[in-house]
């Protein structure tokens, strides 16, 4: 019951807090109009910072055509204006307006491609440029927009006239100032932190006084203190968002060296961080671990960044800020949650999976998360969320977090884990290990979750017991009747088979293979869809061990590696 009344009143200052948010945020915003924004207009660009998104010239082409194949879906515009279409997928929208394809027309590396870009943000100047509203207007959007405006200027403005040359300085000095302002009432999120980048940017792209580049410079500087964690994540535990801001923070860094400008204070420092944490991530193959929030990365977009990384040095053996494990043996890496979600806006993408983890040996990933979609959908979003899209156990067939499906509040969390105890299980010359109790279940069925795990010094096999306890601790009662199911879901590509002896056995295609034991219960193959896959979600397979707590107030379970993989494979 106590713990019911904590989730009430956490949600109840919740959406107070976001009463006064709102209410704050009217209040420093104003009347939005476009004559409010309206000043002088640039006389040039200083400068053109590079974008580090790969581009595909092919994509220009269709481009060209009418074909816009963004944000996980096509759309043919049959030669009209793609930005007086009513489209509703709104994914496509926000990529659309974004304007990050502006970079495969620069990859065509051509005369038409330039026009066609020219044309199209000519368009979008006409039909929305002083309509301060909607998903064009977001914060985030126009965030992406202007650094892809800055960064391919020189192709846009290639050959203009200069009818365009000042419609495009003036509204890219209208959109600065409109995002400045509306930065003042943003919430401390990602969506801020690139806002900030944006109008640094600006601040070195547009001809700025000394006092208006060191305000922008201290803004930024200020989000590395308020976002980036000691240990380089950020504070929403998103791997992901790594990644993003540091393809938008390696250009300004550069454009700041460049100018002979002096970079943000914190800005130098913050980014080294943030590539040790980038690389705690990584599993062995080089992907990326998928934990809240994080999907699929392709090889060339997360190269094109760490590229970049001039630190060195192993993974840490924990993220203790961030609570996340990395427990390394040889070429084997296992990752694993151990974190409470964050407050706020910044639990907007956290995914209830404490205590889940992933495992991956040299080319192989073996046990994953589902992840999220690459591309934004609706359902598939909320279906990865849930504590059954983790290789952790579900109580009762519920979630650890509860997620608000307010429109008011936005997906943030609301209730579920609200403290996470972690202990070390590292015996030297033995094995690496962690143990580690989350308090998801306390509130809704008066249990604790324990996950122990650990990863024995030869690399070839992985001991880990679940063990459900009452508040005070002690054993569950013989006769609770919570159903619990431990789930392992297994990477697409890894192949499930399951011996007459009931023993699971993955193998991947070059013929590395690991067994997968339970004591005293019955694994089970089923079904599974993973959703972190660039060509969308894929069917895959899961094991799941199925149990009460009555019965099985702890279960144990291994994961032995059986044959290594093929020579030159």
């Amino acid at each position: 019951m106590t713990f019911s009344i904590l989730d009430s009143q956490r949600s109840a200052y919740l959406y107070g807090a976001e009463i006064w948010r709102r209410f704050a945020r009217r209040m420093a915003l104003g009347r939005i109009n476009a004559m409010r924004f309206a000043g002088g207009v640039p006389d040039r660009l200083v400068v053109a910072p590079i974008d580090l998104r790969i581009a595909d010239s092919h994509i220009a082409e269709e481009i060209y055509s009418g074909r816009f194949a963004i944000g996980g879906t096509m759309v043919d515009t049959g030669g009209g204006s793609p930005f007086q279409m009513k489209i509703a997928n709104q994914a496509f929208v926000r990529s659309l307006n974004g304007f990050g394809w502006l970079r495969h027309m620069r990859a065509a590396d051509h005369d038409l491609a330039f026009a066609n870009a020219r044309a199209l943000v000519d368009d979008w100047i006409t039909v929305q440029g002083r309509d301060l509203g909607g998903l064009a207007y977001d914060p985030d959007v126009l965030s992406n927009r202007l650094i892809a405006w800055f960064s391919h200027s020189p192709i846009v403005l290639r050959g203009a006239d200069h009818g365009f040359y000042r419609r495009f300085l003036k509204s890219i000095a209208l959109q600065a100032r409109y995002l400045r302002h509306v930065t003042l009432a943003l919430p401390g999120d990602a969506t801020r932190f690139r806002a900030r980048i944006a109008l640094a940017m600006a601040s070195l792209c547009l001809p700025s006084s000394a006092g208006a580049v060191r305000s922008a410079s201290r803004h930024l500087s200020t989000e590395f203190d308020l976002q980036i964690l000691p240990d380089g994540g950020h504070i929403s535990r998103n791997p992901m968002i790594l990644i993003s801001l540091l393809t938008d923070l390696l250009p300004l860094r550069q454009t700041y060296i460049n100018l002979g400008q002096k970079p943000p204070a914190n800005m130098i420092a913050g980014m080294d961080r943030m590539f040790s944490a980038l690389r705690f991530f990584r599993h062995s193959n080089g992907e990326l671990a998928l934990f809240n929030g994080a999907s699929a990365v392709s090889a060339d977009r997360l190269l094109a960044v760490l590229r970049y990384d001039e630190t060195s040095g192993a993974a840490f053996r924990e993220m203790p800020h961030s609570h996340y494990q990395r427990l390394t043996t040889g070429n084997v890496v296992l990752i694993a949650d151990t974190g409470s979600p964050p407050k706020g806006n910044a639990s907007a993408t956290i995914h209830a999976g404490c205590l889940s983890f992933e495992l991956s040996s040299g080319l192989n990933r073996f046990v994953v998360n589902a992840g999220a979609p690459v591309f934004f959908h609706p359902h598939h979003a909320e279906f990865s969320r849930l504590t059954a899209a983790h290789s952790t156990v579900t109580l009762n067939d519920s979630s650890s977090l509860k997620i608000s499906h307010s429109s008011f509040l936005g997906p943030i969390v609301t209730g579920g884990v609200r403290r996470v105890t972690v202990q070390s299980r590292d015996q030297e010359g033995s094995h690496l290990g962690f143990s580690a109790t989350q308090d998801g279940y306390l509130s809704s069925l008066r249990l604790l979750h324990r996950r122990e795990v650990k990863l024995l010094a030869s690399g070839h096999e992985v001991h880990g017991s679940d063990q459900f306890l009452r508040p005070d601790e002690s054993a569950p009662v013989s006769s609770d009747s919570t159903v619990g199911i431990a789930r392992f879901h297994i990477h697409p590509k890894i192949a499930v088979t399951q011996d007459e002896s009931g023993v699971v056995h993955l193998t991947a295609s070059d013929g590395e293979s690991w067994a997968f034991i339970a004591n005293d219960l019955n694994a089970e193959i089923e079904d599974d869809v993973h959703f972190a896959d660039l060509a969308g979600a894929r069917t895959s397979k899961q094991i799941t061990l199925t149990f009460t707590v009555g019965e099985h107030p702890q279960i144990e379970w291994q994961l032995i590696r059986t044959t290594l993989p093929r020579s030159g494979a």
